[in-house]
């Protein structure tokens, strides 16, 4: 598999606080990669890093290929554009001017491109329009128009979605769907609203304390999370042959629970535990999102 982006035991110290404490991430080419972690678990500092603002403390990313370390890294961070915690926007100047402004910073040869990205963020129509004046939603599609001047194929946006009305959530949604899908761009999102998260999300990273706990694809989450019927009996063992003798799928979980991924005959598994001197005590629907698994995966405690 070919990554956009690697971190190998990422360090970064402040004084006596580990922002980030040996984190090692795999960030696919091509994939929508999910970053969740409560406040403070290291996000916005891993995004800072991998972004040039800030050096690490340890260890070590490769971005394209290159080390960070590495004279030509300027090379590899032309290929990124990023919105890290506010959009980086001039708000009394209209959408069209800040874009303007931001090719004269890359030193691009002339303003080709701007009205196509204009079209493609939905701020096509706002004219003269002062940014300061945009809804939370325009501006955050402003900020990505801008991260996206220099033709980058890996966005990374630090809460993309953060305060915005639903309506606004759709659009930014939509927009990442989009530059992912038709121009084929590696998107690593950082976001607390985790629902939101998982009808993006092509991998995850799970992060705590500054390190990575889990890193998992949608597909291998689903199939973690998916829909299941959890039995609590007085003898998982005479569960389990009765549960072989009737082709179920299961897992058995402890000596008195399991997780069966199909609908079952009460009646019948009832009297089949009943032959194996086996007594039902307690039926359960489980259908796990993404944020109960990732509270389950490292804890309770407020997310972010």
């Amino acid at each position: 598999m070919e990554y956009v982006l690697q971190t190998v035991r990422l360090a970064k110290r402040y004084r006596q606080f580990n922002a980030l404490d040996g984190l090692t991430m795999n960030v696919p080419r091509g994939a929508i990669y999910g970053l969740v972690g409560r406040n403070g678990a290291g996000k916005t500092t891993l995004i800072r890093l991998i972004c040039g603002l800030q050096a690490p403390t340890a260890g070590m990313y490769v971005l394209y290929g290159r080390k960070h370390t590495d004279k030509d890294i300027d090379r590899s961070r032309r290929r990124m554009g990023a919105v890290v915690e506010t959009p980086s926007i001039y708000l009394d100047m209209s959408a069209e001017d800040n874009l303007k402004q931001q090719y004269r910073v890359l030193g691009l040869p002339s303003f080709e491109g701007i009205a196509e990205l204009l079209e493609l963020v939905g701020l096509e129509d706002t004219g003269k329009k002062k940014a300061r004046h945009f809804s939370l939603g325009m501006k955050q599609r402003l900020g990505i128009a801008v991260a996206l001047a220099g033709d980058p194929d890996f966005l990374v946006l630090d809460e993309p979605v953060n305060g915005l009305d639903p309506q606004g959530i759709i659009e930014i949604r939509e927009l990442i769907l989009r530059l992912n899908r038709e121009r084929q761009i590696t998107v690593l999102i950082s976001s607390h609203i985790l629902d939101e998260l998982s009808r993006l999300a092509t991998h995850y990273g799970f992060i705590d304390g500054g390190h990575m706990v889990k890193e998992i694809s949608a597909q291998e989450l689903e199939a973690a999370c998916r829909k299941c019927v959890r039995l609590t009996v007085t003898d998982a063992g005479a569960l389990a042959r009765v549960l072989d003798a009737l082709g179920a799928e299961y897992k058995v979980l402890d000596s008195e629970t399991a997780d069966v991924y199909q609908k079952l005959n009460v009646s019948q598994l009832t009297l089949a535990l009943a032959a194996q001197n086996c007594e039902l005590l307690d039926i359960q629907e489980r259908d796990e999102s993404l944020e109960s698994y990732f509270v389950s995966l490292v804890g309770g405690g407020r997310h972010a």
